[in-house]
């Protein structure tokens, strides 16, 4: 799988990982490495580009699940690998939708692989960038002291 990184001139950055091919057993930890790298550099706000994403497996799909931990500022080091996250996702699925990671343009096969695992109702889905980066909440400058 090929991951390239973008982000928007919004107030508050927004990073879009753009994913290209499978994400499988084989890469799906360099789906979490990256989203840490954008966190790490202080990037509050992800959007998923699965435009030419062509499948995505279990541990793809626990890759997206530690990816919305890590965003919603949840501790994982006590869950080991991302496959520890994954217990957590039925509890997840009574939560609201993610905030800070949402998805764009996951083809058909795709997107039927996250609605058949229940991912569908943990991230929006968007098929225009445009809408999608404008569903982050934006927040508002801190005011100084006076």
């Amino acid at each position: 799988m090929r991951i390239t990184i973008s982000k928007t001139d919004k107030p508050n950055n927004i990073a879009i990982l753009h994913l290209e091919g499978k994400l499988d057993r084989a890469n799906y930890e360099s789906l979490i490495d990256e989203a840490q790298e954008v966190y790490g550099n202080g990037v509050r706000d992800l959007l998923l580009d699965m435009s030419k994403l062509t499948f995505i497996s279990s541990a793809g799909l626990a890759a997206l699940h530690q990816v919305a931990l890590l965003f919603r500022e949840v501790n994982t080091t006590h869950l080991g690998d991302s496959w520890g996250a994954f217990g957590m996702i039925e509890r997840d699925r009574t939560m609201a939708k993610q905030e800070h990671v949402k998805l764009l343009s996951p083809p058909g096969q795709v997107l039927e692989e996250l609605n058949l695992t229940g991912f569908g109702s943990l991230f929006e889905v968007f098929t225009d960038l445009t809408r999608a980066v404008d569903s982050f909440r934006q927040h508002a400058p801190e005011m100084g002291n006076r």
